[in-house]
């Protein structure tokens, strides 16, 4: 007798539950491995296109050379910069914190004279000596991922060796169709995370101005120092920014010794924060990385939550490569249409409305 067709389709979906939580454990048990890995192939993404115009004017191999030279300084300035200002912001943070004790004490006395009972709530909130652990972790491994870079610049070189041999490699396959899908893939994903990087890094250059004015207009020290910190926290989409404005609030609590002056410029750096990611980064990045505003914060702690924090930066990377990928295969398109931050091309709505052949 055969099977009924209901009960072929619920094994079916708890079989593939199954696999799906069982990739997903391997795919957190292998962070080790895995990260390096998914950084590499994020910057060649990004590198490859200026290799394949440089190569236009030279030889492969010194357009490979000065991708990877130019990728190295690039990185070196960044890394440079941002140990530069958290070094020195930090120290200072560290050596002031029991003002910042001291200030807290002090809320959660007005706080009780008004009748308000805080002090057991916002001590499980608020421990300056968690905050103080924190920046030196932040600070100390930032100085100590040496080894991990230099694994991912030697995958960068060899998958930038290997990157034009995709083509030919995809069509030893002898399926024209997944090959011309794949290259349509990478290319598509290529370009997305070019403009994804362009459009975050004129958004971080716009973010650290206003924060070094904000920080300059309220007398704030450090000011240069908080404007790169800004910078280079707002490459971490949503998690960087909230870091970025709550450690200058809190610094502010310890220098200007109140609580007014601290929360204007609490106030100022969330408005900042709140019109750059609301009104100009998505007038600015458009159409092209449209990408559901919950699935933004779900990729970002959901990847945080498997790879720390090199997955709070690759969270909207990797989303944003699934649904390339998914907008290509058209058994795929309702996913993309459903988790895109706009709705689809009459093209693809033409081809989710169409009936199925049997």
């Amino acid at each position: 007798m055969p099977e009924p067709a209901g009960s072929r389709r619920g094994v079916t979906v708890v079989t593939s539950l199954i696999f799906v939580i069982l990739l997903l454990l391997a795919i957190r048990g292998a962070g080790t491995f895995l990260k390096p890995v998914a950084l590499a192939l994020f910057i060649i993404a990004v590198t490859w296109p200026i290799k394949n115009a440089l190569q236009k004017f030279m030889p492969a191999l010194a357009a490979l050379a000065l991708t990877v030279i130019s990728t190295i300084v690039v990185f070196v300035i960044f890394a440079t910069l941002v140990i530069w200002g958290f070094s020195r912001v930090a120290t200072s943070f560290i050596e002031a914190a029991w003002q910042l004790q001291i200030a807290y004490q002090d809320a959660v006395a007005w706080f009780d004279g008004k009748g308000i009972a805080v002090a057991s709530s916002l001590s499980d909130v608020f421990n300056v000596g968690l905050v103080v652990r924190t920046i030196r972790q932040i600070t100390g491994q930032a100085s100590t991922t040496l080894s991990f870079w230099l694994v991912v610049l030697a995958y960068v070189v060899l998958g930038l060796t290997e990157v034009d041999k995709l083509r030919s490699k995809l069509d030893v396959i002898n399926q024209p169709g997944f090959a011309a899908t794949a290259v349509r893939i990478a290319h598509e994903t290529a370009r997305k995370f070019g403009r994804y990087m362009l459009v975050r890094t004129e958004m971080s250059a716009i973010t650290g101005f206003l924060f070094w004015g904000a920080a300059t207009v309220t007398g704030l020290d450090f000011p240069i120092e908080w404007g790169v910190i800004a910078f280079a926290l707002n490459y971490i989409p949503f998690i960087g920014s909230v870091i970025a404005t709550v450690f200058p609030s809190l610094y502010g609590v310890i220098q200007f010794e109140n609580w007014e002056t601290a929360l204007v410029l609490f106030a100022a750096l969330n408005l900042i924060q709140f019109i750059i990611g609301n009104y100009v980064e998505p007038m600015v990045s458009g159409s092209t990385l449209s990408i559901s505003p919950f699935v933004v914060v779900f990729s970002i702690f959901f990847w945080t939550f498997m790879w720390g924090l090199f997955g709070t930066f690759l969270g909207v990377p990797i989303t944003i490569a699934l649904l390339t990928v998914c907008e290509n295969i058209p058994s795929l398109h309702w996913v993309a249409a459903i988790l895109g931050g706009k709705s689809r091309p009459k093209k693809a709505r033409a081809l989710l409305a169409a009936p199925r052949q049997e």
